[in-house]
């Protein structure tokens, strides 16, 4: 078996673990992923490390690739044929928001480490583009959210 299968075995499992934690359980990894990049970033601005900026955003993706896979999951299944439709439109769309939002930083952390790297020459309001988007996503969703009876 290859690296890129026992990888995706491995994936796989702690996604199935990830599913069955608690609440509390998820915040705390949540809160590992974000100090373990806070740590690798203070260090990479500090210059106590030489590394790649795609290796320092490493923690974020890895958390980023987890809740994509949930999601794809839960989105998933809905084709089960035990589902139940009632309140399937208004879920659904919060999950594609959701699924937006997630690709949406992903391309903003992928175009910073490429600028941040020099591989392209790309002026920085290109970059925070789709930073921007999920913003005003987000905005737009807090404002249904608070409006909508």
């Amino acid at each position: 078996m290859d690296v890129h299968g026992v990888y995706f075995i491995w994936l796989g499992l702690s996604l199935q673990f990830l599913m069955s934690m608690s609440l509390a359980q998820r915040v705390l990894l949540t809160w590992i992923f974000s100090l373990v990049f806070l740590i690798m970033l203070v260090l990479k601005l500090d210059d106590k490390i030489h590394w790649n900026w795609f290796l320092v955003f490493l923690p974020i993706w890895t958390f980023d690739t987890i809740l994509l896979l949930m999601l794809i999951v839960k989105m998933a299944g809905r084709c089960k044929p035990g589902f139940d439709p009632r309140n399937a439109a208004d879920n659904l769309k919060k999950r594609v928001w959701y699924l937006v939002a997630i690709l949406l930083k992903l391309a903003f952390s992928l175009l910073l480490c490429a600028r941040l790297e020099r591989l392209t020459d790309i002026w920085l309001s290109f970059i925070c583009i789709p930073l921007w988007a999920l913003l005003i996503g987000a905005m737009v969703e807090l404002g249904y959210n608070v409006f909508h009876f």
